[in-house]
């Protein structure tokens, strides 16, 4: 008897606030269809594109004159909406208000990977905030998201109103920017092999293949080694 495919664990650095990461979350969904034989598991890692964002947020006009200047912006996102438009993501940034801090979005993602649906979490999240323009800090939003990812609202109500597990996401930023990781996305396909950026699915396909095919040969040696 065969024995079972081996999981490939893809490891997702990413940060809701960061709409190439949408879009690379919608490469990757494509990525996995090509390879839809293979068993996953996808894994949300947090980033911070900004951490001197105040925990309540900023004004986005604001925020965006300090990135770029007021006269680069509309170009920068004229080009991400016409990406997004190929991935079928409406994003609508007019109606976007504030910038966010995202570590309580990364919170709530964390604890939906613990005890929740986290796949659902992060793409409410994204649509949340690029498609509906919601605040990302707003308690009572994150508790809504929660609850449709399977959490009990009231839990997690509670922990966002103190700093449950806020050292923890701090702590994984920074073990990505020691790791390298300067941008997001970031991908990693079996603990190994590393895609920077929201590639062409093609690449993505890859990677998974490589990383594989590592598993494979794994788990073949172990075999034999029982034999």
């Amino acid at each position: 008897m065969a024995s079972p495919a081996p999981v490939l664990d893809i490891d997702v650095i990413s940060d809701v606030m960061c709409p190439w990461c949408y879009i690379g979350k919608r490469r990757l969904e494509r990525a996995l269809v090509e390879r839809s034989n293979i068993p996953v598991d996808v894994r949300w890692r947090p980033f911070q594109l900004d951490a001197t964002i105040p925990r309540e947020g900023m004004d986005r006009g604001e925020y965006l004159d300090r990135k770029f200047g007021p006269e680069r912006a509309g170009e920068v996102y004229a080009a991400i909406e016409e990406a997004g438009a190929q991935e079928g993501i409406p994003f609508a940034f007019d109606r976007i208000e504030k910038a966010p801090n995202t570590v309580d979005a990364h919170r709530l993602i964390r604890w939906a990977g613990v005890s929740g649906d986290q796949q659902t979490a992060v793409e409410n999240l994204f649509s949340g905030y690029f498609v509906d323009g919601r605040d990302l800090t707003d308690p009572a939003y994150l508790a809504d998201v929660a609850e449709q990812a399977g959490l009990e609202r009231d839990i997690v109500a509670r922990l966002l109103a103190g700093d449950a597990d806020r050292e923890q996401v701090s702590g994984e930023v920074q073990l990505a920017q020691r790791m390298g990781v300067q941008g997001v996305p970031c991908f990693i396909f079996g603990g190994k092999y590393v895609v920077m950026g929201a590639q062409d699915p093609s690449v993505l396909v890859e990677a998974i293949d490589r990383a594989v095919s590592d598993l494979t040969s794994q788990n073949g040696a172990g075999d034999r080694k029982t034999e």
